[in-house]
């Protein structure tokens, strides 16, 4: 397939370039900044805040797929427009999209969170995530909207240099207790999505992690993965400040992984084996 990922350079969209590469595909990708590292990708300059250069990029390239993992938690119309633009220029195409979304669109309130639960975000973010979904489904009804969690894995994840920060003394914080989500392996995560993609799948999907910790459990989790002491890591209660968003939300998988061949580990599995 020719795949192109927006927001090839991020974390996630380059552990989806190396993936899909090696999977034998045609593999464009687009940054906003800078290229990513990924050899054998074709970069490309984009910002999807802009309408024109989206469609512009994606009716020169024709992919197959496009996958969309890009986001900007600060800017409502990276987020929330940029997403609907990727969908108005796959659709003039014909093209297939796998969007990926995010837990924050729920509040935590109902806690356990399956596909058809309707999204009632609490946090600015939040908020915009979802109304990324309300236009790709409106635009691209066969799309595939994966819903995801903290993404983490082989130390190169923010909440990972955050805990080595905090474990060093280079940073000062705390780790909540109360903040719960289902951290997921962002290698398992991206061989999910490529799946996805591959299958003729469409609509919503969750795919996360099959354990609920806390971020504070989880950093417990790192530091002892990479030989860190977990008692220099402090921990807090997120209901404590005002740092606004939901406590606790768990992503019910249980119906993707039955459609998938790709595992996907809880952090305590991965993190114990070292990934």
């Amino acid at each position: 397939m020719r795949l192109l990922i927006v927001g090839g350079s991020g974390f996630l969209g380059g552990e989806l370039a190396r993936r899909a590469l090696a999977e034998g595909h045609t593999v464009a990708a687009t940054f906003l900044s800078r290229p990513g590292t990924v050899s054998g990708v074709g970069w490309s300059p984009l910002d999807v805040r802009d309408r024109a250069a989206v469609a512009d990029l994606i009716a020169a390239l024709e992919p197959d797929v496009v996958l969309n993992p890009a986001y900007s938690k600060a800017d409502w119309t990276a987020t929330a427009s940029g997403a609907a633009h990727v969908a108005l220029a796959v659709a003039a195409i014909g093209g297939r999209l796998v969007h990926v979304s995010s837990d924050a669109v729920f509040s935590g309130e109902a806690v356990t969170y399956a596909e058809d639960h309707v999204p009632d975000p609490v946090s600015p973010y939040g908020a915009a995530k979802a109304a990324a979904e309300v236009a790709v489904q409106a635009i691209v009804p066969g799309a595939v909207i994966a819903r995801t969690s903290l993404i983490v894995g082989g130390g190169r994840s923010g909440h990972e240099s955050f805990v080595h920060a905090l474990a060093a003394g280079r940073r000062q914080g705390v780790l909540f207790t109360d903040d719960v989500r289902c951290p997921v392996h962002v290698g398992d995560l991206a061989a999910a999505l490529l799946e996805l993609a591959g299958a003729g799948r469409q609509g919503i999907h969750h795919v996360a992690g099959a354990d609920a910790v806390s971020r504070y459990e989880l950093g417990c989790l790192v530091a002892r993965r990479d030989g860190l002491d977990p008692s220099r890591l402090a921990r807090g209660r997120r209901a404590d400040t005002d740092v606004p968003g939901p406590l606790d939300v768990r992503l019910d998988c249980t119906a993707t992984q039955r459609l998938l061949r790709t595992k996907l580990r809880g952090a305590r599995e991965f993190l114990r084996q070292g990934a």
